[in-house]
């Protein structure tokens, strides 16, 4: 038998209260900033009571960490698939990145990397979020470092590097300009990028 609901609807299983008060928190974190956004209006938004939301997180501190872990695992998990989609050509795998990133450029209300604007808001190297954000940019790095040795490039460590700042660019970009038009500029620096790597 299960108890009644804390709140009208409220989810009684704790997974499924945990998923509503991290998905709402989420949607309001993504689109009005983590500092726009208190405890307060995720409980309203979310119908679950103040309580549920400290049991669960403890803190608003834990609630965005917990956002970009999300976010995080979501990005890597679609990385991961357009890797096992491209297995052994390089050359297909970035084009497919590339078209990715267009698609999420050009996603309505699209606001850019969650990493880079919990960043931009919070300085604190100490704070959680910001920790999170940190090794996810120290991964893609990686990553794309992976690739440039794949393709066959020499200094692969400072041609990921300079290819995710060229993708981190366009995240930043995003929510002042055009999706198609960020999209092809990316593919044209990426272009130079792997030129000049190849002299």
């Amino acid at each position: 038998m299960t108890k009644k609901h804390e709140r009208g609807s409220e989810p009684t299983r704790p997974s499924a209260v945990r998923e509503r008060i991290l998905a709402t928190a989420s949607k309001l974190f993504y689109k009005r900033g983590v500092h726009a956004v208190g405890v307060d209006l995720v409980v309203a938004e979310s119908g679950i009571a103040k309580t549920s939301l400290y049991r669960h997180f403890g803190s608003k501190d834990a609630l965005v960490a917990a956002f970009l872990r999300e976010e995080d695992s979501d990005f890597w998990r679609q990385w991961d698939l357009i890797d096992a989609g491209h297995a052994g050509d390089p050359e297909a795998k970035l084009a497919a990145y590339l078209d990715w990133m267009e698609v999420r450029l050009r996603r309505p209300g699209y606001r850019g990397c969650p990493q880079l604007n919990v960043a931009a808001e919070i300085p604190d190297s100490r704070h959680p979020a910001r920790r999170v954000a940190e090794e996810h940019k120290q991964k893609m790095r990686e990553r794309f470092a992976m690739l440039a040795g794949e393709l066959g490039l020499p200094e692969p460590e400072k041609v990921g590097a300079q290819l995710a700042l060229a993708f981190d660019g366009a995240f930043i970009s995003a929510p002042l300009d055009r999706g198609d038009h960020l999209a092809q500029t990316l593919r044209d620096t990426v272009a130079a990028l792997l030129q000049s790597a190849r002299k």
